[in-house]
């Protein structure tokens, strides 16, 4: 999947599909906002405060932003106050939150605002900003997604170096027929509730570098 040439921008890329996410980030804010309402009242009963959880994570060329997400995990510590190991703290009801992505739907918010787009690479963490080589790092030369192709295509059951190629080859090949294509297996995914967590993990294990592979005249 590697392609090396960095394409010219389409008029699609470049300024229609903001236009559509605007519109549509609007519309789903608007018309689904009793279903914002209701999650709201769940989470803080049965999650606690705050609702929202807020995470800083880097965007389009590396942006800092915060983005929207309700909570789905406790702040259950241990005796010595540290958080509890992230499959202790997410509770049923937070799992399937996640399995149904009811959690992200705070994400909308982002979108209308312009820190994010329905289709592209998931924002991370941004922690992994130094530990991209340079041709992960290309990741953010575009707005990150709600979804995107790699979230089709394994989500968090993949490794992160098949994400990171999947989220390359995204950012140099977008079109409308292929943002059409991520979300009708979007949609698909969610409805099977595929790849939403590691084989290892209760959510997905931290990213700590691509080793490189050192060339023949290195390893004599």
């Amino acid at each position: 999947m590697n392609d090396n040439k960095t394409p010219k921008r389409s008029v699609y890329a470049l300024f229609i599909k903001r236009i559509i996410d605007i519109i549509l980030s609007l519309m789903i804010l608007i018309c689904f906002s009793w279903l914002y309402l209701i999650l709201v009242v769940l989470v803080r009963c049965k999650l606690g405060s705050p609702v929202i959880f807020r995470q800083k994570r880097p965007g389009k060329n590396g942006r800092i932003f915060n983005m929207y997400k309700f909570r789905t995990m406790t702040d259950a510590r241990d005796e010595n106050g540290e958080l509890l190991p992230d499959e202790i703290r997410l509770t049923a009801f937070g799992k399937k939150l996640r399995s149904t992505s009811l959690d992200e739907l705070p994400e909308f918010i982002n979108i209308f605002k312009g820190d994010m787009s329905f289709i592209g690479p998931r924002p991370l963490l941004v922690q992994y900003l130094p530990l991209y080589n340079e041709e992960q790092a290309h990741r953010h030369d575009v707005l990150p997604g709600l979804t995107g192709w790699a979230q089709v295509n394994g989500r968090n059951a993949i490794s992160w170096e098949q994400k990171f190629e999947y989220d390359v080859w995204y950012t140099r090949h977008i079109s409308f027929a292929l943002d059409l294509k991520i979300v009708f297996m979007t949609i698909r995914s969610v409805l099977k509730k595929d790849g939403i967590s590691s084989d290892t993990s209760a959510t997905m294990e931290f990213f700590t570098g691509t080793k490189e592979e050192k060339n023949d005249a290195e390893q004599t």
